[in-house]
């Protein structure tokens, strides 16, 4: 989005050849191919990594993966009447030469674990008992969550769309297509946290996905009912009439304008050449004025109402805010009043784009000969799909129930307007970066072995705006390319809360074909009280693929006000037995557990070019708020008739351990800051060891650490990460022990006494504008917050030990065993440990100097001097002075 790349300032010119401008495959700009030669080299190129790296990348991932034997494909002669269906994907497991070695290690270290705790309790010798017990539990612990994370990998499944046979068998000749309909829902809370223009390029890039136009719709469901997201709606669908067809006919890949617009040495791969560059520099013209309308609307908004309430201020009442069509906004308005401020105004559902099938039929349009830049879509379907606002009725007597809440409300609405068999849904700051994504996950949906069993396809979480470094984990790449891979090969991924497809009926609650009764009720009691959103859930029962938008008359009108009320969902199922789950603040998590414990699978999609692509928040304390949220989330999950432990009647064992893992994982952090406040030791006068014989301790210690690593060595390997990804997973997990984690805890014990949980937090996406010309500049800031506290103590007091030990080492030179000296070297192993995984932290304190993150190694050294220096010298003076209170 805007924040993400920076310098993609107005149209392109015609004289300026910089690198904002695409490079043209047949030499339209002096960047010659021939042939076939062009066809390799631009086949999938995009942004500044030409094709040859994206196809080592792909070489890499696929090198220790083969194809699963699958039966012959199932010939479809009748795919509208259900009369064959064709295998829609791959599969692929890890090759056995990685598989097997790497179970063996997990077994050998599950062995050294074991020896390791029964060695420490049969050796319970300790300067101090009560850490001695403490640390035992813990290292019990640390074993037993390790083995909730581990078994559910030994079978990781790689599942590859076939998108060629889908096309083949559902596109047909005439154009027309029998794909199932779609609702694609976009959530947004905030217009200010939430940028105006990220949201409207999420949506831009839905409405040129490559689906048939009639068979899916856009929902923006916007939980401020702020009309500068409505207006800019509007703005966005008036773009798109040229943006849609200018993307369909030139192949443009992404379809986001602004992440297209600032890619760099991009290079064309489409079939008119010709007329490419001309319609380019139109339509990125086109899209600057957009930005711009849409910078201006909260001043263009504020004029609008300051007129119309002038003129209507000898009729008294409040000042309302008001639409350009001179009617008043129901939603929340500029002044608050009463009932129109945030939290307290009317539900809002408005058509901005009618169904296509109410249009006629269009194939593009030509610019008039007045146009110096005439654009010729001819030839091209220039229809855009269904699209509509959403703002469901808040009221201060109703809870709201967060996004959870608000998915429900687009799942009722979707229900009366279209009533597609499976929804999508995406947070405001993601967008679609492979036009083919919809249809990829119908590969997975519409396949003849599971894919009536599936509930749910989950995408992983690409992101676009992290530093290349990735200084605090935010591709988190170990995880979902490593335990979303393994979860594949069990019941399937969990719901990740963005960029996943469910089947309509699971999320109402009902079961898997092989166990759905034939006599279902569809009720008040479980669905609320509209009587054609009840109907609609009997159409969805039939699995019926066709969209009929309906008469958008008087009663169909307040059947649709009534679905978004704030007291709807009271005395129903929703948000427990049908729906998006609620009161958990991690609703993703939940809502996938309740589905998978109904007996429904689920499937993890990935794509050679990232199907989905979002925002991260770079900035340490608002990602640490991010991990507040979800480890806490997932704590109150635990703690809730959901827990994975005795809930989900048909949950599969290893599928109920990787959900147990996901719960508890946050407890870990108690035990993780016992060992790090570990090498402090060193400031206390007398030598002070948490197990004896310190050697064979610490050698073990050093054996089941390394175990780990050798480990992650092989699962790099079959996830297809890097070695710098895996690290920065340890670096990260480690700051957020000490962090979120903890913090997340305590939530979770004051909750009985507060009773308030884990509040949702929108997490801030705006850009730092301290500095325009750094794209990353909002990563050196750094707010501090109360939970940053205490990884700061550790870092420091491991600094001040490392230091308070190279002055002992030179005050008790000779004076020292060598028993001592080898506690001496083997207790600073702690210390370096500890700040190599603090280090991204120690670059966050630091500032703006972390820029060179080299300086962060000198700051230390001279710390390590200066303390050492300072001992030395308070050692001396007590000698000399004070003989009494030697250290």
């Amino acid at each position: 989005m805007s924040s993400l790349v920076p310098g993609a300032g107005g149209a392109a010119r015609e004289d300026d050849a910089g690198l904002n401008e695409p490079l043209l495959a047949n030499g339209d700009r002096g960047f010659h191919t021939g042939g076939a030669l062009a066809a390799v080299v631009v086949a999938n190129a995009h942004g500044s990594g030409g094709a040859k790296e994206k196809g080592a990348v792909k070489v890499s991932k696929d090198r220790y993966w083969e194809d699963v034997h699958q039966p012959d494909a199932v010939a479809a002669a009748d795919l509208e009447s259900g009369g064959g269906r064709p295998l829609l994907f791959s599969n692929k497991k890890v090759k056995a030469t990685l598989l097997y070695p790497y179970r063996t290690l997990v077994l050998i270290r599950l062995v050294a674990v074991i020896l390791f705790i029964a060695w420490r309790i049969k050796n319970n010798n300790s300067d101090v008992m009560w850490f001695w017990v403490t640390s035992v539990v813990g290292d019990v612990w640390f074993a037993f969550s390790w083995l909730l994370y581990q078994l559910p990998k030994f079978s990781p499944i790689k599942r590859t769309p076939d998108l060629a046979t889908l096309r083949q068998h559902y596109d047909l000749p005439d154009g027309g297509s029998i794909l199932p309909g779609i609702d694609v829902f976009v959530t947004t809370a905030d217009p200010v946290n939430e940028p105006v223009l990220y949201t409207m390029n999420c949506v831009l890039s839905i409405l040129a996905a490559d689906y048939p136009v009639d068979r899916y719709t856009c929902y923006l469901s916007d939980d401020s009912g702020a009309l500068i997201l409505y207006e800019a709606l509007v703005e966005a669908a008036s773009f798109a009439s040229m943006w849609v067809p200018f993307c369909r006919k030139h192949s443009i890949e992404p379809r986001a304008p602004e992440s297209y617009f600032q890619m760099e040495g991009m290079i064309y791969n489409g079939r008119s050449p010709g007329e490419f560059m001309n319609d380019y520099r139109h339509v990125q013209r086109e899209y600057e004025e957009l930005k711009v309308r849409l910078e201006t609307l909260p001043s263009t908004i504020q004029e609008r109402s300051d007129v119309c309430n002038s003129m209507k201020a000898k009729e008294g009442g409040a000042k309302a805010t008001w639409m350009a069509n001179g009617t008043q906004w129901p939603g929340t308005w500029i002044e608050p009043t009463e009932n129109h401020r945030k939290g307290h105004h009317a539900g809002i559902v408005k058509i901005v784009q009618n169904h296509p099938s109410r249009c006629k039929p269009q194939q593009g349009f030509q610019g008039s000969n007045a146009n110096p830049d005439p654009v010729n879509f001819g030839g091209v379907d220039a229809r855009l799909p269904m699209l509509v606002y959403v703002s469901r009725e808040k009221s201060p007597c109703s809870e709201h129930n967060k996004k959870a809440g608000n998915l429900n409300a687009q799942l009722r609405i979707s229900g009366l307007l279209s009533n597609a068999p499976f929804v999508i849904n995406f947070d405001c700051d993601h967008y679609v970066n492979n036009s083919q994504a919809l249809r990829a996950a119908m590969c997975l949906m519409l396949d003849s072995r599971e894919g009536g069993s599936t509930g749910f396809v989950q995408f992983p979480q690409r992101f676009e705006n992290v530093d290349p470094t990735d200084r605090y984990g935010n591709h988190n790449r170990v995880f979902f390319d490593g335990a979303m891979y393994a979860l594949n090969g069990l019941q399937g991924p969990t719901y990740l809360g963005t960029g996943c497809m469910f089947r309509r009926l699971a999320l109402y609650g009902l079961d898997p074909p092989r166990w759905r009764p034939e006599d279902i009720t569809v009720d008040s009691n479980k669905f609320g009280n509209s009587i054609q959103f009840l109907n609609s859930v009997l159409v969805a029962l039939k699995q019926e693929r066709r969209i009929t938008p309906p008469e958008l008359d008087e009663p169909f009108l307040a059947e649709m006000a009534m679905v978004v009320s704030s007291s709807y969902d009271q005395g129903t199922d929703w948000g427990s037995g049908v729906g998006y789950i609620y009161n958990i603040a991690t609703e993703d998590i939940v809502t996938g557990y309740r589905i998978h414990g109904q007996g429904w699978r689920s499937m993890y999609c990935t794509m050679e070019r990232d199907a989905f692509h979002g925002t991260a928040p770079i900035n340490l304390t608002e990602r640490l708020y991010q991990i507040v949220r979800w480890s806490g989330g997932s704590l109150e999950v635990f703690f809730s008739p959901y827990n994975p432990l005795f809930s989900g009647r048909r949950l599969h064992l290893m599928q109920r351990a990787a959900y147990l893992n996901f719960t508890i994982y946050p407890i870990t952090s108690i035990f993780i800051i016992l060992y790090a406040f570990c090498p402090v030791m060193w400031l206390i006068p007398e030598e002070i060891l948490i197990q004896r014989p310190f050697t064979r301790y610490v050698v073990y210690l050093i054996v089941v650490i390394a175990l780990i690593h050798a480990i992650g060595i092989f699962e790099i390997r079959w996830a297809g990460v890097t070695w710098m990804d895996w690290w920065r997973n340890e670096q990260f997990f480690m700051i957020a022990s000490m962090s979120a984690y903890p913090t997340a805890l305590l939530h979770m014990v004051v909750k009985p006494l507060t009773g308030k949980g884990i509040q949702f937090r929108v997490t801030s996406k705006q850009a730092a504008a301290a500095d325009v010309d750094d794209k990353f500049a909002e990563m050196y800031e750094m707010r501090w917050v109360p939970m940053l506290i205490p990884p700061a103590v550790v870092l420091f007091s491991n600094i001040m030990a490392i230091g308070v030990a190279m002055g002992k080492a030179v005050v008790y030179n000779g004076v020292w065993s060598v028993v001592q000296k080898r506690h001496a070297a083997l207790g600073l192993l702690f210390n370096v440990w500890i700040m190599m995984l603090l280090y991204p932290f120690g670059l966050a304190v630091i500032g703006r100097w972390s820029k060179k993150s080299g300086i962060l190694f000198v700051l230390f050294l001279v710390a390590f001097v200066v303390i050492g220096l300072v001992y030395i010298g308070v050692h001396a003076f007590l000698v000399n002075f004070l003989p009494f209170m030697v250290i």
